[in-house]
């Protein structure tokens, strides 16, 4: 019996749907893991497909060239094992994942929990399997699990535990939200304490539309210490070396599981034993163990993923942003530097009448500043024409929000035009809590492709810029884009806070009807001024179909708009 397993962890960022492009990854990835020495490579949970893929799982050759994809794979793979994800077509749709050894797939695990929550929708597309797996590398006994098996406690990590695996591997896709990483690797930890056994979590990264992996791969051995710790936000194959004798040994010292494991080998799957030729006397390999981002740096390294993703993985090559010399802009253009760098952003400056000499200034320093092209187009003119184009049909009503959101639907008009005459990419520019709200403009502020910070609230985005001014090597954000009160600027003297309350309150406000599901009363024991709940509520629910119009964006918060919170727009049930 080996006394050491060396694991390789090859956390990737797959596109959905490009099975040749995932291959090619996979490929790659088992070179770099049998390079380095490893016995056994985990990939994560379909990883041949890329994740979520959605109803390409209702598509017949989708699957047969997901199978046929695994099949050429598993022909390469001798002196090493590898655990692929893939969907696997049966006599159903299963998320599985092929054990791959001495040229062959032989063995095929199906996942168990399917979950249905937030954004997944997994019961729509497969079926449970219904039996835990072990195979044996080398003489080590590992257990198999796919993502949602092991946030469940219980079976199949315990029954395979219990059946006398010191190692339990586990396939993900875990899409990620602000602070997801550290609460994943204390909730693993504690399984691995619980079964007397090593656990190593292998995740995707990158962004898949609304979604963002972090990768943040680990093993943490049987008392639940980090072992190995993957960079989060980035690809990368990484190896350590697990010590078996050390699970072993702790279980001979703790009789309690012993009456059930005595039927546990009847009730688990024995896959195949394989031999890799691994050498149990090679020097233990340490894990890396980078330590985790500050929560503001993870956020906005978040977000840059996101971006780039969205961006390339659909073939943009350039975007487009209307910067105010507000800070919800400020932040876009932030980020979309860093994710694609200064060539591949425009930003547009499009001042009113009623713009402010600061904002304008300040969008002039910023784009000198991010080394990005700025252009310059006044409205004036058009919003001019507007006026005498309604003249007749407003005649005796005097100005009011209609012309106030004229001014951002010529905006959007322009951002869409150089959008279709260039090809470039808008990003939005609006925030969580104007997005909650409604304090947003349908066919104006809102028109774009990608709204970068439609998850993240006012009072973070504040944080998030002060986070990477921090950073810079010399000057970036102007400071007056930060102390300036908030505003859209559609009228003289316009201040958000003349149409919202203070944006911490609001966003505490926010936080709790729409990520949380509080009701009034709750709300209001939380010291929340009551007029205010009113207010707000009513907005929030009277703005769901404006949500609906908006283009997708990035989710950063335990419950987004869009795929995660779904709720009906005709609704008449109030607070």
């Amino acid at each position: 019996m080996a006394a050491t397993l060396r694991i390789a962890l090859a956390q990737l960022n797959p596109v959905v749907g490009d099975i040749a492009g995932n291959e090619a990854k996979v490929l790659g990835a088992l070179d770099d893991a049998r390079a380095q020495g490893a016995q056994l490579v985990v990939f994560p949970e379909l990883v041949l497909s890329g994740y979520p893929p959605e109803d390409l799982l209702l598509k017949e050759h989708f699957l047969r060239d997901c199978r046929a994809a695994l099949d050429r794979i598993a022909a390469q793979v001798r002196d090493i094992v590898a655990v692929i994800g893939f969907p696997e077509r049966a006599d159903d749709v299963f998320n599985a994942a092929g054990v791959c050894a001495d040229g062959e797939v032989r063995g095929i695990y199906r996942k168990q929990h399917l979950p249905n929550y937030g954004v997944f929708d997994e019961l729509r597309y497969f079926q449970s399997g219904d039996t835990p797996a072990v195979v044996e590398v080398d003489g080590v006994t590992v257990g198999l699990t796919i993502c949602e098996d092991i946030w469940q406690p219980g079976p199949p990590l315990s029954a395979e535990a219990l059946a006398g695996a010191p190692v339990i591997v586990n396939l993900s896709a875990s899409p990620y939200h602000a602070g997801k990483g550290a609460q994943r690797e204390r909730m693993i930890a504690q399984r691995a304490r619980d079964s007397l056994a090593a656990v190593a979590f292998c995740a995707q990264v990158g962004g898949q539309d609304e979604l963002v992996f972090d990768g943040h791969s680990f093993v943490v051995d049987h008392e639940g210490r980090t072992m190995l710790r993957a960079p989060q936000f980035t690809e990368g194959v990484h190896v350590v070396t697990v010590d078996v004798e050390a699970a072993r040994a702790h279980r001979l010292r703790d009789t309690r599981p012993r009456q059930a494991a005595r039927t546990a080998r009847a009730d688990v799957d024995h896959l195949g034993a394989f031999t890799t030729g691994g050498d149990a006397e090679t020097p233990a390999v340490p894990g890396p163990l980078p330590d985790l981002l500050p929560p503001d740096a993870e956020v906005y390294e978040a977000l840059v993923l996101g971006t780039r993703d969205y961006v390339e993985k659909n073939g943009f090559r350039h975007v487009v942003i209307g910067l105010s010399g507000g800070i919800d802009s400020t932040l876009v253009a932030l980020v979309a530097v860093d994710a694609l760098g200064p060539d591949r952003v425009t930003c547009v400056t499009m001042p009113s009448p009623y713009s402010s000499s600061g904002t304008r200034g300040d969008a002039h320093v910023l784009a000198d500043n991010l080394g990005v092209e700025l252009l310059e187009l006044p409205i004036q003119t058009v919003m001019s024409t507007y006026d005498e184009l309604l003249a007749a049909p407003f005649a005796g009503r005097e100005p009011d929000l209609t012309e106030e959101n004229l001014q951002a639907r010529i905006r959007g008009n322009l951002l869409m035009a150089l959008s279709n005459k260039f090809g470039w990419l808008v990003l939005t520019t609006g925030n969580k809590s104007e997005l909650s709200v409604g304090y947003s403009t349908l066919y104006g502020d809102s028109a774009g492709g990608f709204a970068v910070i439609k998850d993240v609230p006012k009072t973070l985005v504040y944080r998030l810029v002060a986070e990477r001014d921090a950073r810079a090597e010399g000057p970036l954000v102007p400071e007056t884009v930060v102390t300036r009160p908030p505003s859209a600027e559609l009228r003289p003297d316009q201040k958000d806070e003349d149409s919202l309350p203070p944006y911490d309150i609001l966003d505490r406000i926010i936080e709790g009807y729409v990520e949380h599901d509080l009701g009034r009363d709750q709300l209001i024991a939380r010291g929340l001024p009551a007029d205010e709940i009113d207010r707000i509520i009513r907005l929030i629910d009277l703005a769901e179909y404006k949500r609906r119009q908006n283009p997708p964006g990035i989710k950063i918060t335990p419950k987004a708009f869009g795929r995660d919170r779904r709720m009906p727009i005709t609704n008449r049930y109030r607070e």
